[in-house]
């Protein structure tokens, strides 16, 4: 599943400011920090994140053709801010569900495979 493009152009402009005030400390939370790919311009992403063995998983709501992910591609990795530290992530790579659920941390697994998304990203944390 995936959800509506609309709804993503939505957040875009209303509910990620708005989220971007509390998501980097907020538990389940974090805000990725991306450059773009040819504005150069650095972007925050509030989105929800699972952590991992190596680092977090991200479920891709609005399927992988986002922004960010291109960013990330593009630069091997950003800035990820969560529970109020920032850590340096890199490798993003696109995943089954189920692929990133062996990843996910047992104390988020039964919610992580609930939720109805096909694919996520997995980002290792560098260093």
């Amino acid at each position: 599943m995936q959800l509506p493009q609309r709804l993503a152009r939505f957040n875009r402009h209303v509910t990620n400011p708005i989220q971007r005030l509390w998501a980097g400390r907020a538990p389940g939370f974090g805000i990725l920090e991306h450059t773009g790919r040819r504005s150069g311009t650095v972007y925050r992403t509030p989105l929800n994140v699972f952590r991992t063995d190596d680092g977090v998983a991200i479920l891709l709501t609005y399927g992988p053709d986002r922004d960010w992910l291109k960013n990330l591609r593009a630069a091997d990795g950003g800035r990820l801010q969560r529970h109020g530290r920032t850590i340096e992530v890199t490798n993003p790579r696109v995943v089954s569900k189920a692929e990133a659920a062996e990843h996910v941390s047992e104390r988020s697994r039964r919610l992580f495979a609930r939720l109805p998304f096909d694919n996520a990203v997995l980002l290792t944390r560098k260093g």
